[in-house]
């Protein structure tokens, strides 16, 4: 998988990340969630921030499932998805990754006919190789009701 280079806004949701926490930064002024995270509050302009922890639970919003061609690297995992996921307490909230049959499971591990909009979701973490340190990077599995 490609590895996401982080900045300095978003370095901490790497860091929580790591610790297995689905954090996101928060407006210390007004309290607005915000992702991605970035310097200065788009409600109030404050540029006070800090990072709230999230249940790690959500929705999908959307999907796509790639079929090749495709960048080489991905090419033998293909066909798999591609999900966007908004966040429990805050819907506004999507972040995009994929859905595993469980944590380091390859890309491909859940049938394409098995995703459905709305199926809730669960975030689990897979390490990643990276420069200069491995990062953790979240994905998703389909809760068990």
């Amino acid at each position: 998988m490609l590895s996401p280079v982080p900045d300095d806004d978003g370095a901490p949701f790497w860091q929580y990340a790591a610790r297995g926490e689905l954090r996101v930064q928060a407006c210390a002024g007004c309290g607005e969630l915000r992702f991605p995270p970035r310097p200065c509050c788009p409600h109030c302009h404050s540029f006070a921030s800090e990072w709230r922890l999230m249940s790690g639970r959500g929705r999908i919003w959307s999907y796509v499932v790639p079929h090749p061609p495709l960048l080489p690297a991905y090419a033998a995992q293909a066909p798999y998805n591609a999900i966007v996921v908004e966040l429990a307490e805050a819907p506004r909230i999507r972040l995009v990754g994929n859905l595993v049959s469980g944590p380091g499971a390859p890309l491909d591990s859940v049938a394409p006919e098995r995703i459905r909009i709305g199926a809730r979701v669960q975030a689990v973490y897979t390490e990643l190789a990276g420069e200069p340190a491995p990062l953790s990077v979240p994905q998703w599995i389909l809760e068990r009701s």
